[in-house]
């Protein structure tokens, strides 16, 4: 279990949003339904990466980025640039939401039986909610966007909540993961 808290968050929202998004990221976004995730790897002009991080379609028209925790500011300014300055046709919104979401991030092959008690009505098996998944949901009663990720290698969850939620959903969530053999 570890705070993801710091990690850049940005609502990018519109009929457009999947074709900015192409414009921006080297990866596909237009076919990703919502409901999925996919790694999304920023470029510069001169082709060097300056951000990376996982972007989740939560509708056909609102994607919930996230950038690297030092990057947040310089990826929306970017984007916000190239929105204003390169096209400014597209229908397209974006909010910097980092301050809007704690996240918790249980990662390791227990994860899924470390939090399915607090998740509400949402099976967490891979047939249900496989790699890469997103969803919006209740956790230990909290309004959550529950992302399907792994950053390890083994299975893992991000719970985002509402921020000023973040501390008692982590005291609800911990002793589930020390159960399961976590946290040393």
């Amino acid at each position: 279990i570890f705070d993801g808290t710091t990690l850049g968050k940005i609502e990018v929202v519109g009929k457009d949003a999947a074709e900015f998004l192409e414009r921006i990221y080297v990866n596909p976004f237009a076919k990703l339904a919502a409901g999925r995730c996919r790694y999304g790897v920023m470029l510069n002009e001169a082709g060097f990466i300056v951000d990376d991080g996982v972007i989740g379609r939560l509708a056909f028209d609102r994607f919930h980025v996230t950038t690297t925790t030092g990057g947040a500011a310089h990826v929306l300014a970017t984007m916000e640039d190239y929105r204003q300055t390169e096209w400014p046709d597209l229908d397209v919104t974006l909010t910097s939401v980092t301050e809007q979401w704690a996240v918790i991030a249980v990662q390791g092959p227990n994860a899924r039986h470390a939090i399915m008690p607090l998740v509400d009505n949402l099976p967490l098996d891979s047939a249900a909610f496989p790699h890469m998944a997103v969803t919006q949901t209740r956790v230990c009663g909290i309004p959550a966007r529950l992302f399907r990720v792994s950053f390890t290698g083994e299975a893992g969850y991000e719970i985002n909540v509402p921020a000023d939620y973040g501390r008692a959903v982590w005291e609800q969530v911990y002793p589930y993961v020390q159960a399961m053999g976590g946290c040393a």
